[in-house]
């Protein structure tokens, strides 16, 4: 299979040669693009959408994958001719595969415009004697074919001018070599296929589990199909709820209620395209007797309902023991903690494996303190000391992972991938599992989007997702969780993903060159690649790890001068109701309430206390955060001059996606841009209250309109790519942490600021 990416590549290269437009020149050739230049060619080429259009975009994802006319077999490879070949497969296949050949012959007629003749036979052990046909079956439907497949989703590709042939472990194998199949003929945008090809690929993950992009509890049919295609093999649904609609023993918020009936109407239409659920159990135990009973009761109405879930996700978060474990708390009662929360692990395990031993139980201790410390490892390697061994631990992949900026520490405080993980901590908790001989260990662990900018349906760092990749493989993660509230939207990242799931990948330079091909056109290959380079490298250099203002919304964070005069919802600021508990239970700020939560808004503290841009900063110091947003920002540009260049120059048939990576990438670096004005902005309006000298407040002020400004172009643009790409902004939990209209509220303040308040002051306090 490597042979076959390393003739692509130099395909590519030669006819880049031959069009003057070779890797290196290319890049020597273009001159870089600036923002400006390439807005005013791409914006009118690409239409507005809607907030929440991104839904129907994305059920017609494969049908986005279609044969390029101009393309030509080379010697090395092999056409399915457009007529006079059949699928072959065996009669008494199950609906798994029966679906999966459906799903390959329609793609092969619409993508290709290849049709195929179905042919089920009531045995294909003759396969070796058929000729033009593609067979699938399993090894033993086809013998002497899979002796060297070894698990559940393993499979085998065989190759040669008459035939084709897909031998899975199992039925799952078998689709997920048809699913194959697919791939490299869409990488290379025509039915052909290396002449002979022999490959044996082993999946490394026994599971590799997703959340709905679309939202919480929406699975439509074409979605389930479009995760299978990205090799994902399970569900997690629905969060936060027992699937029996049980109470669940601790304050709901306002968590959406289930309806129990939309479990088992999901069930057997994930099942179709070989996924399977894994679900919540949610209580809150407090070691007595009667609750005890009671969350026995609930396992086994649950797991009697439910027969056919493959596992249950123990996340603190809703299953939890009283107290909780806070960083605030002594260590005796965390450890006490600790080993009350493992007992009613080992409650669920219990009855749970008394009506099923096959079900899996996922107790993941995201809400134990995870730093890098040695006590805090310890206290982490303490929690998997106490799991009964029949569970699966889900250890938290990266969070925790130690953080050096200028000789200054820090560490990840949420889902990010500035670090490829895994944290000191899962390191110890990995090592210790496996010292204990427990079965298997799953990681949450984000493959191709992440809380750090969690707003993005995909974050462009090929490499530094490969590194993460590698970690996972060299740590032998048996599972995956990888994605949270952001669930999957299809990308080429996680397409990426799908490869490096099996073994026998092709090289990543190889295989991104044949992407940045597609998605781009021939000849700019190297910009793109380059361009990834600089976006890999940019990541690394971002200090921000939390879910807050600077990884979700600061394109469309306020600067805020003075506080509001006017209120945009109901006040309590002069009630017997205390206005910041109401905020926080409400999630709303009054003067700027178009944000989810106050935790994603930056909001001053106008008694001029405190510094809430140091404060955010923290455990970094204010200018070393700053500096490397900016550092940050300033290598995303340097990819950006050669990723528009590359967009400019794509065929009129790749335009339309070749604009909108670009868009993204460009809004990547806005939240960049737009995080260091924000805490600067704060910084110098704090520093202003604090002065008396006049001649520094007008410095002060001078710098702040020129934030001011800045900030309203890249408000302006932020504003133009999410009405072009609607998955900008969404969040999940909240649909949308911004939108179009938020950001012309934000730019209308930016102009009160700039126009109004400013030249106001200056002139209050006599301020040149």
């Amino acid at each position: 299979m490597k042979k076959q990416f390393v003739r692509l590549a130099l395909e590519t290269a030669v006819l880049a040669v031959l069009l003057c437009l070779g890797t290196a020149s290319a890049v020597a050739q273009v001159s870089p693009v600036s923002a400006s230049e390439f807005a005013q060619r791409a914006l009118p080429a690409l239409p507005i959408e809607e907030p929440g259009d991104f839904r129907q975009i994305i059920m017609r994802d494969l049908e986005r994958f279609h044969r390029d006319p101009d393309a030509k077999p080379t010697a090395d490879e092999m056409a399915i001719p457009d007529n006079g070949w059949a699928l072959v497969t065996g009669s008494g296949s199950g609906a798994l595969l029966r679906e999966a050949a459906s799903d390959f012959s329609a793609y092969l007629l619409k993508a290709m415009q290849v049709h195929l003749t179905p042919q089920a036979k009531p045995s294909v052990e003759d396969w070796s004697e058929l000729t033009n046909v593609i067979v699938a079956g399993t090894r033993e439907q086809l013998p002497g074919c899979g002796a060297g497949l070894k698990a559940r989703k393993d499979y085998r590709i065989m190759t040669s001018p008459h035939r084709i042939v897909v031998c899975g472990f199992d039925e799952s194998g078998a689709m997920y070599g048809l699913y194959n199949l697919e791939d490299r003929m869409n990488l290379r945008e025509a039915p052909y296929l290396p002449r002979r090809l022999d490959t044996v690929r082993h999946s490394l993950y026994a599971t590799r589990m997703t959340l709905s992009g679309l939202g919480w509890m929406e699975w439509p049919d074409g979605y389930l199909r479009l995760l299978a295609h990205y090799g994902f093999d399970a569900i997690y649904a629905p969060a936060y709820y027992n699937l029996n609609g049980y109470p669940r023993k601790q304050p709901t918020g306002t968590y959406a209620t289930i309806d129990p009936q939309r479990i088992h109407e999901l069930i057997p239409r994930a099942a179709k395209y070989g996924i399977d659920l894994y679900s919540p159990i949610l209580w809150l135990y407090t070691g007595e007797h009667d609750n005890e009973l009671e969350l026995r009761m609930l396992v086994r109405d649950v797991v009697r309902s439910f027969p056919e879930v493959r596992g249950y996700v123990l996340l603190n978060e809703g299953f939890s023991y009283v107290g909780g474990p806070s960083p605030k708390a002594s260590a005796a009662f965390r450890r006490n903690w600790i080993e009350n929360w493992t007992k009613a692990i080992a409650v669920v395990t219990e009855e749970c494996h008394k009506i099923n031993p096959a079900i899996e139980v996922l107790p993941w201790d995201y809400g134990v303190d995870n730093r890098p410390e040695p006590d805090k490892i310890e206290e982490k390697k303490y929690v998997i000391s106490q799991y009964p061994l029949d569970v699966i631990p889900l250890v938290t992949w990266e969070n925790g992972k130690r953080l050096e900026r200028d000789g200054e520490l820090g560490w990840i405080k949420d889902y990010a991938i500035n670090e490829a993980g895994p944290s000191e901590a899962a390191a110890a908790q990995i090592q210790l599992a496996r010292q204990r001989g427990m079965k298997a260990v799953f990681a949450k662990a984000d493959a191709w989007a992440s809380w750090q900018y969690g707003t993005f349906p995909y974050l462009p760092f090929p490499y530094q997702w490969y590194a993460r990749y590698q970690a996972l493989e060299k740590y032998r993660i048996d599972g995956t969780m990888e994605s949270w509230s952001y669930g999957f939207k299809p990308n080429w990242v996680a397409e990426l993903r799908a490869w490096y799931s099996w073994t026998d990948a092709p090289p990543l330079d190889e295989l991104l060159r044949a992407i940045a091909r597609r998605d781009f056109g021939p000849g700019s290959e190297e910009l793109v690649l380059q361009a990834w380079d600089h976006f890999s490298r940019a990541i690394r250099l971002v200090p921000d790890t939390g879910s807050d203002m600077g990884t979700n919304c600061a394109v469309a964070q306020p600067l805020f001068f003075e506080k509001p005069r006017q209120a945009r919802t109901p006040t309590l600021e002069h009630s017997w109701t205390d206005q910041g508990v109401w905020t926080a239970k409400s999630r709303v700020n009054p003067y700027w309430p178009y944000v989810w939560s106050p935790t994603y808004l930056l909001w001053p503290d106008f008694t001029g206390q405190e510094n809430v841009a140091e404060s955010y900063a923290q455990p970094f110091s204010l200018p070393v955060f700053n500096k490397y947003l900016l550092l940050a920002a300033d290598e995303m540009e340097k990819g950006l001059e050669l990723y528009r260049g590359a967009a400019l120059r794509a065929p009129q048939s790749k335009r339309y996606g070749a604009f909108r990576e670009v868009l993204l990438a460009e809004q990547l670096q806005r939240m960049m841009r737009s995080e260091q004005a924000v805490l600067e902005f704060e910084n110098l309006r704090f520093n202003l209250s604090k002065t008396d000298d006049r001649a520094e407040s007008g410095r002060i002020l001078d710098r702040m309109i020129a934030i001011t400004k800045d900030e309203m172009a890249r408000t302006e643009a932020s504003r133009e790519a999410t009405r072009r790409d609607s998955r900008l902004g969404s969040g999940w939990d909240p649909d949308y942490f911004y939108t179009p209209y938020t950001l012309e509220e934000k730019l209308e303040l930016l102009r009160a600021t700039l126009e109004e308040q400013i030249p106001a002051y200056r002139q209050r306090n006599n301020i040149p």
